[in-house]
């Protein structure tokens, strides 16, 4: 019985002080992506260059 009196004291404690945890709510801002959109662009107008100067070789 004198052993189980501490054991039954946390779980108690425990139980009362789980019960009036607050609740937090965290809003979050969007991320920008427009570093990678316009990487992306320039990647397709180097290909597009590239197979300009294939066709045209004389262009530059």
């Amino acid at each position: 019985m004198i052993k189980t009196l501490p054991v039954v004291a946390v779980l108690a404690g425990a139980a009362l002080s789980s019960a009036c945890t607050p609740t937090v709510r965290v809003e979050v801002a969007p991320i920008s992506i427009y570093a990678k959109l316009d990487a992306d662009v320039r990647l397709r107008l180097d290909d597009d260059v590239k197979a300009l100067i294939k066709q045209n070789p004389n262009l530059f």
